[in-house]
């Protein structure tokens, strides 16, 4: 009975600094539906307050190293120096967006709503330990993302910048999914620790693997920016609010490296036993 009840509260503790930004999402759902001829700048406060809720969350759990939901996610100082990040990234722009929507005269709550989804897809992101969690993490964050790149929807240079964002963005899932599927079919698993477990059993030589984790390094080099997968980023970063472009290259940046470090050093760590010392002569 002890375990039962012991289980949920370490996978709860696991996922806290992102559920506290999901719920303060959801929190800005219901705000938004008060009168119209109220102001917004309330939400960016609730927000904020949610983002320094979640930073502190962070902070205090600073140096665990716990795994939940059947090591689906990881709490360690990976997953929380990219969630303070990420918190920080989140904090400033609902704090520069207040004046800035205002003077565009777009001020909407719809705004607000969607970069606490966002941040709380790059946490999910940069915690995840299972390709499928890292997959529903980026998706979360990429959808949020595709529609604030065209918030302004009346220029054209913000409709370019989303559609652009998006066609490129669901190519690149494309990419990462099939990654996904031939390491799965390489390995029977998709949590990075059994991913590792498997390479360093000698799935390493499998060439299904291989292309796996190359199709994978196409999604994240996508979500990085990382040349020659950056072609969207100079008509992105042009047409959507500056405020989101500042979130755009700070906040998803921090989470897809994270998630890609985690990638590396969880499931291809065993491959560096596999060079001069596998072959049998002795070090120098």
């Amino acid at each position: 009975m002890t375990d039962a009840i012991t289980l949920p509260v370490v996978s709860l503790r696991v996922i806290a600094p992102a559920a506290i930004l999901a719920i303060t999402g959801f929190v800005l759902m219901l705000l938004d539906l008060l009168p119209r001829a109220r102001r917004r700048e309330h939400m960016a406060f609730v927000g904020l307050a949610g983002v320094v809720i979640a930073l502190v969350s962070a902070v205090l759990l600073w140096g665990s190293d716990v795994t939940g939901f059947q090591g689906m996610a990881v709490l360690d100082n990976l997953t929380l120096f990219a969630t303070l990040v990420i918190g920080y990234a989140t904090g400033l722009v609902l704090l520069e967006s207040i004046d800035y929507l205002k003077r565009r005269g777009m001020e909407s709550g719809e705004f607000y709503i969607l970069v606490l989804f966002a941040a709380a897809g790059m946490v999910i992101m940069a915690g995840a330990n299972d390709l499928i969690v890292v997959f529903l993490g980026l998706e979360t964050m990429s959808l949020a993302l595709y529609v604030l790149a065209g918030f302004f929807r009346t220029e054209i240079q913000a409709g370019e910048a989303s559609m652009k964002y998006f066609l490129l963005g669901a190519f690149a899932s494309g990419f990462f999914l099939y990654g996904i599927a031939l390491i799965y079919g390489a390995t029977a698993s998709t949590n990075l620790d059994k991913i590792g477990a498997a390479v360093k059993a000698g799935a390493g030589r499998d060439p299904l693997l291989l292309i796996g984790f190359a199709l994978l390094l196409v999604g994240f080099g996508f979500k990085i920016s990382a040349v020659p997968f950056h072609m969207w980023t100079a008509d992105v970063y042009e047409g959507a609010p500056t405020s989101v472009t500042a979130f755009i290259a700070s906040g998803s940046k921090a989470a897809a490296f994270a998630a890609l470090l985690r990638l590396l050093l969880e499931s291809l760590r065993p491959l560096q036993g596999s060079g001069r010392g596998s072959s049998g002569c002795s070090p120098c």
